[in-house]
């Protein structure tokens, strides 16, 4: 089994757990995204390890550990989590990504060879065999090497999802890529792929190696390309605030390493109770 294959699986076993006990994936997706009311960037960061604690707590046959942000110029891969399968003795990396709805970033091409590549084949490409060599090439090779799985939240309406990118059939959909220049918003050029309908697929943004992240690699649109997307959670989840997680962390930062440890083992405990209540669908 591959990587990719070992992704799969997982992400099968996953959309079983939501389906048997969508409380699990509610509550944590409503604690992570409740993070946003202590600050705007603090639910990515967290998310990483709740997702990784979430894998260990209740996707038996699976663990995981969180990756840390002080590793990512040795990583191999653009990851925050590495799971280990543990019956097949496989491990694969994951990329979380906490985005709001809208614009979605599936990759930084940190290389840069995305852009220069397409720039070398023009700025309306249509032909089929051309379009077939650019997801064949070397420039392109992270296009679907990359197990991204995005936690999207609809602030307005108190709602989340998690969706994830059809790298396959996007690459089969795909019928034209068009240069698009300067437009709301953005000040470089970006290169966007669509479909026989002309629906919008995804897009590859200018950026050289120097530049931020941002600014360039593969995107998105979790709108725009609603139907290049699987949604493990079945559509979208109403998700609330839990006010007293902030009140714990507000409390827990001033307290003492016997306060916490008292916490902790009660947590422990409520996990516990968690983990018993229909454990024979697993």
């Amino acid at each position: 089994m591959n990587t990719k294959e070992d992704y799969r699986d997982f992400l099968k076993r996953l959309r079983l757990l939501v389906s048997k006990r969508p409380d699990l994936v509610t509550m944590t997706l409503s604690n992570i995204f409740t993070m946003r009311l202590i600050g705007n960037k603090t639910h990515g960061d967290l998310a990483e390890i709740a997702i990784a604690e979430f894998v260990n707590q209740y996707m038996y046959d699976f663990r995981s550990v969180h990756v840390g942000k002080d590793l990512y110029r040795a990583k191999k891969h653009e990851e925050d989590i590495k799971v280990f399968n543990e019956i097949t003795n496989a491990e694969f990396p994951i990329s979380l990504k906490a985005y709001g709805i809208g614009p979605l970033q599936l990759s930084t091409d940190k290389n840069f060879q995305m852009f220069p590549y397409l720039e070398h084949l023009g700025n309306h490409i249509t032909d089929q065999e051309h379009i077939a060599q650019l997801f064949d090439s070397p420039a392109f090779a992270e296009f679907d090497d990359i197990n991204v799985l995005p936690l999207i939240y609809d602030e307005k309406k108190a709602r989340c999802n998690i969706m994830v990118f059809d790298y396959a059939i996007a690459k089969r959909n795909t019928r034209a890529i068009q240069r698009e220049e300067r437009g709301r918003g953005r000040k470089h050029p970006v290169y966007r792929f669509y479909d026989a309908q002309d629906t919008y697929i995804c897009e590859v943004r200018y950026g050289d190696a120097t530049a931020n992240a941002l600014q360039r690699g593969l995107w998105t649109h979790t709108n725009n390309a609603a139907k290049y997307f699987n949604s493990i959670t079945g559509g979208w989840i109403d998700y609330t605030h839990n006010l007293i997680l902030v009140e714990l962390f507000s409390h827990a930062l001033v307290s003492s390493e016997h306060g916490h440890s008292a916490a902790l083992e009660k947590i422990k405990a409520d996990i516990k109770r968690l983990q018993s209540i229909a454990t024979e669908d697993f």
